[in-house]
């Protein structure tokens, strides 16, 4: 991830412009939570929905097919390139569990220290079990990033889906 884009850098492309596919749905929270396969994720993911909720103020609302995420902001870039992304967010994917929470910003980085057992994705991380992360240290995390967003981008109120317009804009 470029350092400070926010959790959901989009892809470009140079000749027409992306489309962000991570669009806020209807689609049910719950519905999805309980269709996990992993009886130990399906567990992760309820406690993430009660920090996260409690974290951000917001209530949980699904992006795409599989990502639970956690209030929005409208993004602009330089190359012309907008949409809105969840605050934070995570799924619950095969291998591990996926958390959007950070910002990629070196400054950042120290707060990674004491998080506990992860691995660092492209604009996520990932951690097997939600036990092998710090709850301490997962939630300085995400308020340093909702904080980041809220300097960097406007974010949206609650409930206002996709602002009014299509996501990816």
């Amino acid at each position: 991830m470029t350092a400070g884009y926010g959790v959901f850098a989009p892809a470009y492309n140079l000749t027409k412009m992306a489309e962000n596919k991570t669009r806020e749905t209807e689609e049910s929270v719950a519905g999805f939570i309980n269709s996990v396969e992993s009886g130990q994720q399906r567990k992760d993911s309820l406690r993430l929905l009660e920090i996260m909720q409690e974290v951000s103020g917001c209530e949980p609302r699904m992006w795409g097919s599989s990502i639970v995420g956690f209030g929005s902001y409208h993004y602009r870039y330089h190359s012309g390139h907008e949409g809105y992304a969840p605050l934070i967010g995570f799924s619950p994917r095969k291998a591990a569990l996926s958390l959007y929470v950070y910002t990629g910003r070196e400054e950042d980085a120290h707060l990674l220290d004491a998080l506990g057992k992860f691995k660092m994705g492209k604009a996520c991380i990932y951690a097997k079990k939600l036990s092998d992360l710090d709850e301490a240290a997962l939630r300085t995390l995400m308020k340093a990033t909702i904080g980041f967003l809220g300097e960097k981008y406007e974010i949206r109120p609650e409930g206002q889906a996709n602002g009014g317009e299509e996501n990816g804009a």
